[in-house]
């Protein structure tokens, strides 16, 4: 019972965290159980695409640096981060209450809290405690983190009538990025060089994310100030503040 109540611990608290962050217009509770539960269910294709693909990845590669590579960025964060993806946009983005820029922030962390609280509960009642503690602490983050990453694009295309394809294929492209980055880095060696290339990526995206909130924050105080929403044009993670 304490290690199931340790692997769905993390995936509750950041639910809750993201969702007092939302501090103009909050979502009805109803969706984000919904989306959550969808999250859950989102683990399913994910699971088939890497076990599909797995195994030609082998064959064709081998076991070295370059099939690594591949298992990390294609095989496992493009197949679970597109799983995620589309229950975004086929599920929360064509939602009525998706009216503000920074929902997208919010369904896309609940989506993979749902996600990342499945794959944590199996990978703890696995193997125990440590592991639920290591988790806790930086894998259900880093899944939150991918998160925020695509939620920050995914509210620019809500929003953007130009560019909306170009900021979906952005939310997704990061999510994707810093996940394999991520594993790539702990698939790759078990030595304390390679948990700090992880926790390296971990940390920047930690830091985009922060300030992908502020900025959701800011644009959605706006609206509700002048009901109308700023220029959101190159709202890229990456200016400069």
């Amino acid at each position: 019972m304490n290690l199931l109540l340790l692997a769905i611990a993390p995936g509750i608290a950041i639910c809750l965290f993201i969702y007092f962050k939302d501090r103009h217009n909050k979502e009805p509770l109803a969706w984000l159980l919904i989306s959550f539960i969808l999250g859950i269910l989102s683990v399913v294709p994910a699971f088939i695409a890497e076990t599909l693909l797995d195994g030609p990845v082998k064959r064709s590669f081998g076991s070295g640096i370059t099939a690594t590579a591949i298992s990390a960025f294609l095989v496992v964060a493009l197949s679970e981060e597109l799983s995620k993806f589309l229950v975004v946009r086929y599920s929360a983005y064509n939602r009525k209450s998706f009216d503000d820029p920074f929902d997208g922030i919010v369904y896309s962390v609940v989506i993979s809290m749902g996600f990342a609280t499945l794959e944590n509960v199996a990978y703890v009642m696995q193997h125990g405690y440590a592991t639920g503690i290591f988790r806790m602490l930086v894998s259900v983050p880093a899944h939150a983190t991918f998160g925020i990453l695509m939620g920050y694009y995914v509210g620019l295309a809500k929003f953007s009538s130009q560019k909306k394809f170009y900021y979906l294929f952005l939310g997704l492209f990061w999510a994707v990025l810093f996940h394999g980055t991520f594993d790539f880095f702990l698939f790759v060696g078990k030595t304390w060089m390679h948990l700090a290339g992880a926790l390296l990526s971990f940390i920047v995206a930690i830091k985009l994310s922060r300030r992908a909130i502020r900025k959701k924050q800011a644009i959605s105080g706006s609206y509700f100030k002048q009901n109308s929403y700023p220029d959101e044009t190159n709202k890229s993670l990456f200016d400069r503040e």
